[in-house]
């Protein structure tokens, strides 16, 4: 029976404009070793010790070099099967408001766009993300939807 566990997270980065949110998108290296040259948001694995917002807010300043202005917690999860260790991942999902536009990709990347969400979701690899844009674009947007993302006091 596959193990589960909690070991990643994904962070929608988020920057209000004139026209909507621009969603930050990043494009792996293409000889990185795991899903080379896709476009992606930020992810990344929980260190010991760390609570998955803390890990949220580590990977954003790492991978991008933002400073996030808040950070709120989707009211969803996804998941992720690793055949290799035969384990299911349960993925928290967070959204980083931030006003920057500078980033400063690490090496993980190789390059970086802001997009609105159509664009966003039409260029992203994975299903769940494209999913989570929209469903990011459409709650932010709505008051009656926007309570449902839970504000984490940073």
């Amino acid at each position: 029976m596959p193990e589960v566990n909690s070991i990643f997270i994904e962070c929608y980065v988020v920057r209000p404009s004139k026209d909507g949110l621009k969603f930050l998108l990043l494009k792996r290296s293409d000889d990185d070793s795991l899903y080379p040259g896709i476009w992606q948001i930020v992810t990344g694995r929980i260190e010991a010790g760390e609570k998955a917002y803390e890990t949220a807010l580590r990977e954003v300043g790492e991978e991008t070099g933002l400073t996030p202005e808040k950070l709120f917690v989707l009211p969803h999860t996804t998941g992720l099967y690793l055949p290799d260790k035969d384990s299911v991942s349960i993925i928290p999902l967070f959204v980083c408001l931030t006003r920057d536009k500078e980033v400063k990709i690490s090496r993980e990347h190789s390059s970086f766009l802001w997009l609105d969400a159509r664009k966003a979701a039409q260029k992203l690899f994975f299903k769940s993300q494209k999913e989570n844009v929209n469903f990011i674009d459409k709650g932010f947007g709505k008051k009656s939807l926007a309570g449902t993302f839970i504000e984490i006091k940073i």
